[in-house]
This record gives C-alpha cells, sequence and structure tokens, in this order.
C-alpha cells in the first residue's frame, strides 16, 4: 500500500475471504515495491533535523516511540500495520484517549486527515496534535503525511515523532523557516496545561509605582514553569517579563495587563492574559529635602535658592520667588538680586519638581526677611552683673551700638531655652534656676536694618546658701538635737554632722530635717555645732546652738 494509506473499504462484490487476503498481498507488495512514498519522507526530511532513527535507537538515545514499536503489527483506525505514518498517528491518538475507531468516514490516506477533520485544523502548533502535511505541500507528494507532536519549542519551531512506509521510525525537529513545516495541526486530543483561575494584577495604575501580578491558578501547578509578560494597551513591555512590574512615562495614560505563561514537559505551554487595570496615572514626587534659600536678605545682596530633591529624582527645576506672597516678575532662576524695591519685604521661593509622566510638584522654602537696607554694629557687648545665686537679681547692661537709636528687647534663657515671661532688663533668680546656667538674648531692631541678636552669659551655674536651725534638748547625759536645712522652695536632701561635747552623730536630712540623740555626755552646759555638707548646687553651712545636760 502506499504511504499513508488506510485498508480498502466497499465495493458490492462479496469475495471470499481467501481471495480478499491473497488481492491484499499481492497489491501491498506490489505498491510497497513501486511507491515513491519513501522518496518523499525523504524529500520532507530535508530542511529539517533527524533527532534519532529506529524504535531501539531513539529508546537508546532517551526518545520514546510510545510503545508502537512493540505493537506495529497491529492496525489502528483501518491503517496499515507496520512502518506507516497514519497507522502511528492513529496509536497516538488512541493511546491519549480516543476511541479505535476512526472520527471520520472515508479516505485514510495521509493528505485527507487534515480535510476530513478541518473543523480541529489550524495553524498553531500544540503537543499531542496530529501535524498534518497535504499532498504536494512544503515538499510532500500525492500521499501527504501525518506526525505527532511532541515538542512545542516556540511558534516557529517543533519537534516531532514519525514511522514512515518503506522507511523508520524517527524523531525530527522542524522550523518554519525550514521549508517543511506543516500545511496545519489537528486537535484531536491536545496534551495542554490547563488554567483555572486567570492572573490579576494588584497595586496602582501610576507611573513610578510598582505593580505585582499573581500567577493565576493551574491544574498541576507545582510541576509548571511560569512566566510574565507585561503588555501596555495590548503591545509587550520591552524587558518586562518579571512578576513585579512598574510603570514609566511611556506607559502613561495606557492601560496595563499581564500574560502569565505556563510550560510543562510533554504539553503544549498554556498563556492567559489577566483584566486590564485603569489607565497609567501620572505619578507623584516623593520629596527628601526641601528647598532653603542662602543668603543675606540685603537690598544689594544675592539670595540663592537650593532646590528640593526628589525620589524619583527631577529632570528639571522652575523657580518662582515671591515677595510678601507676590510673584516677582522675571524672577525664575536659581538666585535672586534683592533690590531696593523688596525693602522690607520677606522673601520664599517654590521650586517645582518636573519629569516626564509624573506631576509638576510645587514645594515652598522658608520664609527669608524681611529685607533691609543695613546692618547694626555693636561697639561694646552686653554684660549681666549680680551673683548666680538664689534670691539674687541679675541685670543686663547692653552694649553701645550704632545706630545709636536701635531698641533694645531682652529675653532670659535658662540652659539655652527661653524662660517664659523674663523679658526685662533685670531677672530675679527662683529655685526653679536652681544648678541652671543662665543667659540672656538681646535683641537690637531698626527699621529697614538687619536685627542685631546677642547673647550674654553667667559664669557659673546658679547655687543657693542655706540657712541651718539647731533646736537641741538636754535630758539625762544625752542631747536631743533636731536640725532645719533651709532653702526656699527646695526640700533639702544631704547628712548633717552633729557635735557635742567630744561626741559625733550624723543624721541624713528628709526634707531639710533631720533629728539626731547625742549620748554619753557629762552634765552641764554644752555648745552643739552642726555642719551641713552640702549637696549638688546647694552649697555647704553650719549652725550651732547651746543646750544644758541634765544628771
Amino acid at each position: 500500500m502506499r504511504h499513508g494509506r488506510s485498508l480498502w473499504r466497499g465495493g458490492t462484490a462479496l469475495l471470499t475471504s481467501t481471495l480478499l487476503a491473497s488481492l491484499m498481498f499481492a497489491v501491498g507488495v506490489q505498491q510497497r515495491a513501486a511507491d515513491p512514498a519513501a522518496a518523499d519522507e525523504r524529500e520532507l526530511a530535508s530542511g529539517s533535523t533527524y533527532l534519532c532513527t529506529g524504535y531501539s535507537g531513539c529508546r537508546n538515545a532517551g526518545y520514546s516511540d510510545a510503545g508502537y514499536g512493540a505493537v506495529n503489527n497491529r492496525m489502528y483506525w483501518r491503517m496499515y500495520s507496520g512502518h506507516n505514518c497514519t497507522n502511528y498517528a492513529a496509536y497516538r491518538m488512541i493511546q491519549a484517549g480516543m476511541s479505535t475507531e476512526r472520527p471520520w468516514s472515508g479516505s485514510g490516506m495521509a493528505y485527507n486527515w487534515g480535510h476530513a477533520m478541518a473543523h480541529l485544523t489550524n495553524a498553531r502548533p500544540s503537543v499531542g496534535a496530529v501535524a498534518w502535511w497535504d499532498r504536494y505541500d512544503q515538499g510532500v507528494g500525492s500521499s501527504g503525511h501525518v506526525a505527532y507532536v511532541e515538542k512545542v519549542v516556540s511558534a516557529d519551531e517543533i519537534i516531532i515523532s514519525e514511522d514512515s512506509w518503506s522507511g523508520d521510525f524517527h524523531w525530527r525537529r522542524i522550523t518554519r523557516d525550514s521549508g517543511r513545516w506543516p500545511t496545519g495541526f489537528i486537535h484531536f486530543v491536545d496534551k495542554a496545561v490547563q488554567n483555572t483561575e486567570p492572573p490579576a494584577i494588584t497595586g496602582t495604575p501610576q507611573v513610578g509605582v510598582e505593580l505585582t501580578a499573581t500567577r493565576g491558578s493551574w491544574a498541576d501547578g507545582s510541576k509548571l514553569t511560569i512566566s510574565w509578560q507585561w503588555l501596555a494597551d495590548g503591545a509587550p513591555v520591552a524587558g518586562a517579563t518579571e512578576k513585579r512590574f512598574t510603570p514609566t512615562a511611556a506607559e502613561k495614560g495606557k492601560q496595563i495587563t499581564v500574560e502569565v505563561t505556563a510550560k510543562r514537559d510533554g504539553y503544549t505551554s498554556s498563556t492567559v492574559g489577566s483584566q486590564p487595570t485603569a489607565a497609567v496615572a501620572r505619578g507623584e514626587f516623593t520629596m527628601v529635602t526641601p528647598p532653603t534659600i542662602s543668603g543675606d536678605p540685603t537690598v544689594d545682596e544675592v539670595l540663592t535658592a537650593t532646590p528640593a530633591t526628589w525620589s524619583p529624582e527631577s529632570e528639571d527645576t522652575l523657580y518662582r520667588w515671591k515677595a510678601d506672597g507676590v510673584l516677582i516678575e522675571g524672577a525664575t532662576s536659581p538666585t535672586l538680586t534683592l533690590t531696593r524695591d523688596l525693602l522690607g519685604k520677606k522673601i520664599v521661593v517654590a521650586t517645582h519638581a518636573r519629569a516626564a509622566g509624573y506631576k509638576n510638584m510645587p514645594v515652598r522654602s522658608a520664609t527669608v526677611g524681611p529685607v533691609v537696607s543695613g546692618q547694626i554694629v555693636a561697639s561694646t557687648p552686653t554684660t549681666i552683673s549680680g551673683r548666680p545665686r538664689l534670691g539674687q537679681v541679675l541685670t543686663a547692661q547692653p552694649g553701645t551700638v550704632q545706630p545709636a537709636d536701635a531698641t533694645v528687647a531682652y529675653q532670659w534663657l535658662r540652659n539655652a531655652e527661653p524662660v517664659e515671661g523674663a523679658t526685662a532688663a533685670t531677672y530675679a533668680l527662683t529655685s526653679a534656676d536652681l544648678g541652671a546656667t543662665l543667659a540672656v538674648q538681646v535683641t537690637r531692631s531698626r527699621r529697614n536694618y538687619a536685627d542685631l541678636v546677642e547673647t550674654a552669659r553667667v559664669d557659673g551655674k546658679v547655687v543657693a546658701k542655706p540657712t541651718v536651725t539647731v533646736t537641741p534638748t538636754g535630758r539625762s547625759r544625752k542631747a536631743v538635737v533636731r536640725v532645719q536645712v533651709t532653702v526656699p522652695d527646695v526640700g533639702v536632701p544631704g547628712d548633717v554632722t552633729v557635735k557635742v561635747g567630744g561626741r559625733t552623730v550624723t543624721a541624713t536630712l528628709v526634707s531639710g530635717q533631720a533629728k539626731a540623740v547625742v549620748k554619753g555626755l557629762e552634765p552641764g552646759s554644752r555648745t552643739v555645732r552642726v555642719q551641713y555638707a552640702g549637696s549638688g548646687s546647694i552649697l555647704p553651712a553650719k549652725g550651732s546652738a547651746s543646750v544644758r545636760i541634765l544628771r
């Protein structure tokens, strides 16, 4: 029989089984000898690459014949047995779960397969499909050819297994540009990766904001190799093949989708797309550092703006200077020369970050000024008189300045922080100042002049000299001594030493008070001496009193 042919059925004459067998044998032998099918297949193979030859040869090379070599003496779908492309293809379809009955009537020749099953035939290669060559197409002769698609390397490259009349079993690699590409692919029972839930995109569709794709859900998901391709308005984004994607200015205004491709050895890969996002919005800058102004706010001096820094970096910066909230005409550079018409006004600069695909982002600097025309100059410095001791009064004595009519303002500082309400030239020390360092800030002001600010400091920390009150009571051969160490508004801590008649006792103050009992004293009049050692900012102090010791 000729290559790819099926067993003839039909006619109205009833032949005996013996005669039919004889005729089949005779015709089979005759056509095997004369059939040019082997030449057809050799012609088909040119332009493609053999990977292996023969049942055992292919098995030894790691290429399966799916068991056909052991059972090729049987006919499948009424195709002739042995080396025969149609019998092998029918066997593979039955192995894949199809019926043992041929799914169409009429000729079983290879060229007819794609016509008979036109509703299942298209140009898409798929693992498990039947590769089909029509007669006289792609170098094939009159018989046509069929093979089994083992692997789809790409849309332009496949690997097939085939058996050939008057030939042998092979695995072959075929590329689309080889001139041997199949006429079509018949999709009887393809083995394709199955998607059960499409991928989805999470995140905000905005320039500079990362989007994340899920892989979707797939049958036998653990056995799959997953890849991603992001698209903008349906066009693939070059290089965007990871799970995460950050839209750029090129994607602004476009809808984003992602296609997830799942691959598995021995199966046709599947590609499933997500639902599109909303159109990608303009990105937004995030400020890292604010803009600043440097320079002296004096007439004829130059102020310089340092723009804000942003994430991502700004491609361009726009400057707008304002005086008392009003735009200064033409002031659009990083520098501003202060003219006399700006005298007395406060200056601010707004810088605008700009980049393709991002919203313009304006931000203002801190205000400087008001703009002045001169400087107040000090001839002698400010000083402070008075001792830094609790209960004392400190007095600020401002030095001389030019112009002499500049006004003076005071602010007293405790540990460098302003003391609320302490804005006079004098300052009375209170318990709140104990242990602190004091200073006065003197500000000289004059219209259209820059303020002159001086700070004068008090030498040393504020201390207190306590009062020691001694109240002794005489007893039989002992004295009971009560001690009060006083600092206004302060519970004085520390120890006191009590001495009477050569005896010494130490007592600890609690809220400035202590009690000591001195025993073993001789009767008579005695002097009680008390020494407070001091504590922190409270100075040492002494006190004494007389007591009569009883017999």
